[in-house]
C-alpha cells in the first residue's frame, strides 16, 4: 500500500508538473474558446435567421416535393396496374370472345377458345378473384356446349329424318339421269356402263365430301357445296341438309373425351329412325306414290348414313354400315313381298318393278349391296306373270264374248292387207279370189293372236333392267307364254264352248279358228326368238305349248258339237207323237222326223268348213245317238202295247233316216258305213215286220245270221209289248181264229226266245 500510495503521488506529481506545464496554453485555449463562443453564437443566431427564410422559402419546395413523390408513387402504381392489366385484358378478351361464340352458337369455336382460355391465359393470372370465378364457370360453360350441341344434332336428326323423303327422290333422281346417260350417250353394255357412272358418281361424290370436311376453327364443319354447273341441276344430300352441326357436335366430344357416348348415342338414335322409316305405312300397296315414298326415305337414310361415313372419321364405320343395311334389306323385302302381293293390276305391278330397279341402282351406287333385291324381283316376276294371266283372262274373255263367229269379210286390198297384217296367213286360193270374199276364220284370231304377242311384251317389259341374260329372258317369256296358253286361253276357250246358248255355227267356226291359231304357233316362236335372240334351238330353251292348248280346244268344240247336235236330236225327239196302238198303215215319215232330217242336212252343210274327220265324226254320232233314242223310243217302259201299224210308220221314219245317210250328208263316208248306224233297228224292224222268227230262231248266234245284230232281250221286250195289243183293241178278237193262232205263235216265239236268253246267260 504504501509503495501503491508512493506510486499515486508520483503520478500526481507527473500530472501537477504536466499541468503546470500546459496551463498556459489552457487558459489561451479557454480565452480562445470564449472568443470562438461569442462567434458561434452569431453564427447560431445567422444559421437560425437563415434556417428560418430557408424554411420559409422552402416550404413550397416541400410541398412540390411531396406532391412529386406521390406522383412517382402513383405512376409506379400505375405502371405495375398496366403490367398486371395487360395480363388480364387477354383474359378478358377471351372470355368475351368466349360469350361471343356461345351467344352465336359457335360452339366448337368457343371450346377451343374456353380451352386457351383454361390451359394459355388463366395460369397468369390465377391469384385473382376474377380469375377464380372464371375456373368456376368453366365446367359449366363445358356442360353448356356439350348439352346445346346435343340439342343441335338432336334438331339435325329431326331434320334429316322429315329430309330423308326428299333425299332419296334426289338420289333416285340422279341414279335415274345417270342410267339414261348411260342408254343413251355412252351406247355401251348397260352393266358395264353402269359400273363405269358409279365410279364416276362416287369419284364426284368424295371429291365434294373432301371440298366440305370440317377442318377450319370458324367454319365447325358447315357444308356449303356449290354445285358444278351441268345440265342437271339436282341437289345433293349435302344441298338438302345442313350436316354441320353432327360435325361441331362431334368434335366438340372428341375434344370433351365423350367421343364414344357421342357415337354410341348417334348410332342408337339412328338405328330407331332406321326402324321408323322401315315401317310401310298400311296402304302402301294401293298406289305407286306409296312405294315410292318408302324408298326414297329409305334412300334418304342410307345416302346420309353414307355421306356421314365418308366425312366424318369413325362416327359410323363399315361394319355399322352394313348392318343397318341388312336389317334394312330383311325388312324391305318382307314388305315388299307382303304389300306387292296385293297388288291386282299388272301395270302397278311392272312400274313397282322399275320402282325397285332403280331404287336398287341406286343403293348400287353407294356401295350396298342389291343382289337379294333382284332375287326379289323374280318372285315379284311370278306375281306379275299371275296379275297378266288374270288381266288378260279379262281381255280374251271380251275378245271372245263379243265375237260374231263368222268368217271375216274383206271388201278392198287394203282391208285384205290390213287381215294379213295382223295374222300370218298365206292361201294362194283366197288370194286369186276376186272382192269381196271372206277369210276362214273370224274377228277373234287376229285379236286373240295380237294379244298373245302384246303379253309377249309386257313380259319382256318386266325382264328389263334385271341384268338377266338372253337365254333367263327368253326361258321367262317362254313359261309365262305357256301358261298363257294353257291356262289362261284355254280355259277362256273352254267356258265360250260349254257357254248354254253356244250355237252349231259358232262351234264350227271356233274350230276352224283353232285351227288357224294351231298354225300360227310358229310364228309365235319366231317373234319370241326375234325379240330375245336366242334360237330355239339352243339347248333347255322352252318350247310353246300353243298347239296341245288350240288341239284340245278344238277337241271340246267338236265334242261339244257332238253333244250339242245330239242334244238338238233329243229336242226333235220329244216332238215324236207316235199312236202305238193304231191299225193304219201310214205312207210317209213322221212330221218330226222330216224336221230332224232337213235340220240336219242344213248343219251339215255348214260343216264344209271343218276338218274331213270332225265333218264325219258329227255325222256318224249324230246317226248313233239318232239310231240309239229311236231305239230306246220303241222300247221305253211306258210304252206297254203297240201294233203292227204302230211298227209299220216306225218303219217309215227309219227308212227316211237311212235315206239321209245314204244321200251323203257329209262327204267321206263308203258306201253304207253311215247306214250302219241304223243297222239295229233296220234288222229288229225287219224282223218283225216279215214276222222271220223262224230264220231268226235257226241262225242266232252264227256269223251269217241275217239278224245279228238283233238281241233277244230286245226282241223278247218288244214282242211283250206286242202280245196282247190285238186282246185290247178288240174284245172279241178271242173268238177269232187267225187272232188265236197270232198270239199262241207270239207265246211260242216269247217261250224261245226266253230260253234263247237263259241258255246265253248260263
Amino acid at each position: 500500500m504504501e509503495k501503491l500510495e508512493t506510486r499515486i503521488r508520483n503520478h500526481d506529481r507527473e500530472i501537477e508538473k504536466m499541468c503546470n506545464f500546459h496551463y498556459q496554453g489552457f487558459v489561451d485555449s479557454i480565452t480562445e474558446l470564449l472568443k470562438v463562443r461569442g462567434e458561434a453564437q452569431k453564427l447560431k443566431n445567422q444559421v437560425t435567421d437563415t434556417n428560418r427564410k430557408l424554411q420559409h422559402e422552402g416550404k413550397e419546395l416541400v410541398i412540390a416535393m411531396e406532391e412529386l413523390k406521390q406522383c412517382r408513387l402513383q405512376q409506379r402504381n400505375i405502371s405495375a396496374t398496366v403490367d398486371k392489366l395487360m395480363l388480364c385484358l387477354p383474359v378478358l378478351e377471351m372470355y368475351s370472345k368466349l360469350r361471343e361464340q356461345m351467344k352465336t352458337k359457335r360452339h366448337y369455336p368457343a371450346l377451343k377458345t374456353l380451352e386457351h382460355l383454361e390451359h394459355t391465359y388463366l395460369p397468369q393470372v390465377s391469384h385473382y378473384r376474377f380469375c377464380k370465378v372464371m375456373v368456376d364457370n368453366i365446367p359449366k360453360l363445358r356442360e353448356e356446349i356439350k348439352d346445346v350441341s346435343m340439342s343441335d344434332l338432336k334438331d339435325f336428326l329431326e331434320s334429316i329424318r322429315k329430309h330423308s323423303d326428299k333425299i332419296g327422290e334426289t338420289a333416285m333422281k340422279q341414279a335415274q339421269q345417270q342410267r339414261n346417260l348411260d342408254n343413251i350417250i355412252l351406247q355401251q353394255p348397260r352393266i358395264g356402263s353402269k359400273r363405269k357412272s358409279k365410279k364416276e358418281a362416287y369419284t364426284i361424290f368424295d371429291t365434294e365430301i373432301e371440298s366440305t370436311s370440317p377442318k377450319s376453327e370458324q367454319d365447325s364443319g358447315i357444308l356449303d357445296v356449290e354445285d358444278e354447273e351441268d345440265d342437271e341441276e339436282v341437289p345433293g344430300a349435302q344441298d338438302l341438309v345442313d350436316f354441320s352441326p353432327v360435325y361441331r357436335c362431334l368434335h366438340i366430344y372428341s375434344v370433351l373425351g365423350a367421343r364414344e357416348t357421342f357415337e354410341n348415342y348417334y348410332r342408337k338414335q339412328r338405328r330407331k329412325q332406321a326402324r321408323l322409316v322401315l315401317q310401310p305405312p298400311s296402304n302402301m300397296h294401293e298406289t305407286l306414290d306409296g312405294y315410292r315414298k318408302y324408298f326414297n326415305q329409305i334412300v334418304g337414310f342410307f345416302v346420309v348414313e353414307d355421306h356421314i361415313l365418308h366425312t366424318t372419321q369413325g362416327l359410323v364405320n363399315r361394319a355399322y354400315i352394313d348392318e343397318l343395311w341388312e336389317m334394312a334389306l330383311s325388312k324391305t323385302i318382307a314388305a315388299l313381298r307382303t304389300h306387292s302381293s296385293y297388288c291386282s293390276d299388272p301395270n302397278l305391278v311392272l312400274d313397282l318393278k322399275n320402282l325397285i330397279v332403280l331404287f336398287a341402282d341406286t343403293l348400287q351406287v353407294y356401295g350396298f349391296p342389291v343382289n337379294q333385291l333382284f332375287d326379289m324381283l323374280l318372285e315379284i316376276r311370278d306375281q306379275y306373270s299371275e296379275t297378266l294371266l288374270k288381266k288378260w283372262s279379262g281381255i280374251f274373255r271380251n275378245i271372245l264374248d263379243s265375237d260374231n263367229y263368222s268368217p271375216i269379210p274383206v271388201t278392198s286390198e287394203e282391208m285384205y292387207k290390213k287381215v294379213i297384217g295382223q295374222f300370218p296367213f298365206q292361201d294362194a286360193e283366197l288370194e286369186k279370189q276376186p272382192f269381196p270374199k271372206k277369210f276362214p276364220f273370224s274377228e277373234f284370231v287376229p285379236k286373240v293372236y295380237n294379244q298373245i304377242k302384246e303379253f309377249i311384251y309386257a313380259c319382256l317389259k318386266f325382264s328389263e333392267d334385271l341384268h338377266l341374260s338372253s337365254t333367263e329372258v327368253d326361258d321367262m317369256i317362254r313359261k309365262s307364254t305357256n301358261l298363257l296358253l294353257t291356262r289362261t286361253l284355254s280355259n277362256s276357250l273352254q267356258n265360250v264352248i260349254k257357254r248354254k246358248n253356244i250355237g252349231l255355227t259358232e262351234l264350227v267356226q271356233i274350230i276352224i279358228n283353232t285351227t288357224h291359231l294351231e298354225k300360227s304357233c310358229k310364228y309365235l316362236e319366231e317373234f319370241i326368238t326375234n325379240i330375245t335372240n336366242v334360237l330355239p334351238e339352243t339347248v333347255h330353251t322352252t318350247k310353246l305349248y300353243g298347239t296341245t292348248t288350240f288341239k284340245d280346244a278344238r277337241h271340246a268344240a267338236e265334242e261339244e258339237i257332238y253333244t250339242n247336235l245330239n242334244q238338238k236330236i233329243d229336242q226333235f225327239l220329244q216332238l215324236a207323237d207316235y199312236d202305238w196302238m193304231t191299225g193304219d198303215l201310214g205312207s210317209k215319215a213322221s212330221d218330226y222326223l222330216v224336221d230332224l232330217i232337213a235340220f240336219l242336212r242344213s248343219t251339215f252343210a255348214v260343216f264344209t268348213h271343218l276338218p274331213g274327220k270332225v265333218a264325219q265324226t258329227a255325222c256318224m254320232s249324230a246317226c248313233k245317238h239318232l239310231a240309239t233314242s229311236l231305239m230306246q223310243l220303241l222300247l221305253e217302259a211306258e210304252v206297254r202295247q203297240l201294233t203292227l201299224g204302230a211298227l209299220q210308220q216306225f218303219n217309215l221314219d227309219v227308212r227316211e233316216c237311212e235315206q239321209f245317210a245314204r244321200s251323203g250328208p257329209v262327204p267321206g263316208f263308203q258306201e253304207d258305213t253311215l247306214q250302219l248306224a241304223f243297222i239295229d233297228l233296220r234288222q229288229l224292224l225287219d224282223l218283225f215286220i216279215q214276222w222271220d222268227w223262224s230264220t231268226y230262231l235257226a241262225d242266232y248266234g252264227q256269223p251269217t245270221c241275217k239278224y245279228l245284230r238283233v238281241n233277244p232281250v230286245t226282241a223278247l221286250t218288244l214282242l211283250e209289248k206286242m202280245k196282247d195289243t190285238s186282246r185290247k183293241n178288240n174284245m172279241f178278237a178271242q173268238f177269232r181264229k187267225n187272232e188265236r193262232d197270232k198270239q199262241k205263235l207270239i207265246d211260242t216265239v216269247a217261250k224261245q226266245l226266253r230260253g234263247l236268253i237263259s241258255s246265253h246267260h248260263s
